[in-house]
């Protein structure tokens, strides 16, 4: 059981500190079960371990490492981001936490080669699923104001094939994306995202209209994801509607955003963020949620021992 704020020690039953214990194969076969059950899955945005432990802590059954969210993190757009530095991102998100992680992965940095380096890295890097879309490469910086150039669907075939053949996890999932729904018509998506499948996609995502949701499950034959709110609609209208993944990418962001603006911009203007916050209390959860009770257990054994033993004299 973890203790709280009520005592300042954190419990040898917290989450381990020692990074490396991660079993992966176990979180992606998990993840894919509850894809392919008949539940919905929900994913928060996740940018980082602190963001996934709290997710995982919640209950929640996967996190999302968004490409728009770190590019507005990094102030350069997900269009300039690398694959090393996505990939560094999800590495440090995996090495802390077992939460199963959605990456990202943008329009795989280029052509079909450039999907299966991609591939490896984030496969590498712990997660449990890639996403990629059929937006040209290199993408631009216009796609954060609602501009998309889209791909043939030959091309983005050719990606989905290239990324399912580099995995050497099959439990490792390819999520197949598309914004033809918003540009070229519904029954156009519905076929491009069947072509996907047929590529080598075990997710396909897409983005619809509300009175479309049913019309598109009824006619992909694989799971189906989509990114908006968490309060767009309750799990169970999810499940009738027949998705499978509902990804929040922006509402954590948002909310740090726009608490920390309004404090900021309260001192400045009053001389107080007029915010109460326990500081003590939350150290001690972070303490306790971030799982640094094996690092606190082994320095009271070791490099603390003489100070420890002295306190029980």
């Amino acid at each position: 059981m973890r203790r709280r704020d009520s005592d300042p020690d954190v419990s040898s039953e917290a989450p381990s500190a020692i990074p490396g214990n991660r079993d992966m194969n176990g979180v992606r076969q998990r993840f894919r079960q509850e894809i392919f059950g008949d539940g919905t899955v929900f994913a928060p945005l996740v940018l980082d371990p602190l963001a996934g432990l709290l997710a995982q802590e919640f209950g929640f059954s996967a996190g999302y490492l968004s490409g728009g969210a770190l590019g507005f993190q990094y102030a350069v757009s997900e269009a300039l981001l690398t694959t090393t530095e996505i990939a560094d991102a999800a590495r440090r998100i995996t090495s802390r936490c077992e939460l199963p992680l959605i990456v990202d992965g943008g329009v795989g940095f280029g052509d079909p080669v450039h999907v299966v380096r991609a591939t490896w890295e984030f496969e590498q890097a712990g997660a449990a699923a890639v996403e990629f879309e059929d937006q040209v490469a290199p993408k631009r910086v216009h796609h954060h104001i609602g501009v998309e150039h889209l791909i043939s669907t030959d091309e983005m075939c050719a990606k989905v094939s290239a990324a399912a053949e580099a995995r050497s996890d099959s439990d490792f999932l390819i999520i197949a994306r598309t914004g033809a729904m918003r540009h070229e018509g519904v029954d156009r998506g519905i076929s491009r995202l069947e072509s996907y499948i047929d590529a080598g996609a075990d997710v396909a995502m897409a983005f619809c209209r509300d009175q479309d949701l049913q019309k598109v499950a009824t006619k992909i034959s694989a799971p189906l994801a989509t990114i908006t709110s968490l309060d767009q609609h309750s799990r169970q209208e999810w499940k009738d509607y027949g998705w499978s993944l509902i990804i929040d990418a922006f509402t954590s962001q948002a909310l740090w955003l726009t608490a920390t603006r309004d404090a900021y911009r309260k001192f400045m203007q009053y001389g107080s963020t007029g915010i109460d916050i326990d500081g003590m209390k939350l150290h001690r959860e972070l303490v306790e949620t971030t799982g640094l009770a094996s690092l606190l257990d082994l320095e009271r054994r070791t490099t603390e021992a003489e100070e420890f033993d002295e306190g029980t004299d």
